[in-house]
């Protein structure tokens, strides 16, 4: 299991689908943010909960945070993940997995990585962290934990 609830979210900076260097503390003070961590672009899986993640993006920002979906892959499969499934939500490329050890996230089944998903309050406390290979329940999860803190 990766962060604990309460704990201050680590500082990172990834590049983005669009190759521009995203910085997690350009965010603290000013908005939350739900961090998902995801096994691979394309897959049935990551594309259920991305497309999920998409459907209920103004909820998300409605409610005044950030979807950030973060896994493996290149800037470059990001950038056509993106575009094929219209996400209107920043995914950032941790090609050496170094913010994936940051949150602690560890590898399910074998050598899959991990799907965990946190939510980070406006003041960078993590207010939720779910762990679950099923993809189908981490939209809905951030969303309950997003709109009991508001």
């Amino acid at each position: 299991m990766g962060l604990k609830v309460g704990s201050t979210v680590p500082a990172f900076s990834l590049k983005d689908q669009d190759g521009k260097l995203f910085h997690s503390n350009d965010l603290v003070g000013k908005k939350a943010m739900v961090i998902y961590f995801y096994p691979k672009d394309n897959t049935p899986g990551c594309t259920k909960e991305a497309c999920q993640f998409r459907d209920s993006y103004e909820a998300f920002t409605d409610l005044g945070a950030e979807v950030i979906g973060i896994s493996a892959d290149s800037e470059k499969t990001h950038r056509k993940f993106a575009s094929k499934y219209d996400l209107p939500f920043v995914l950032l490329a941790d090609t050496d997995k170094k913010v994936r050890r940051l949150f602690k996230v560890a590898n399910n089944l074998l050598l899959v990585p991990g799907r965990e998903t946190f939510v980070v309050n406006k003041e960078g406390k993590l207010i939720m962290a779910f762990n679950s290979i099923n993809a189908s329940e981490h939209m809905r999860r951030a969303l309950k934990a997003l709109q009991k803190s508001n």
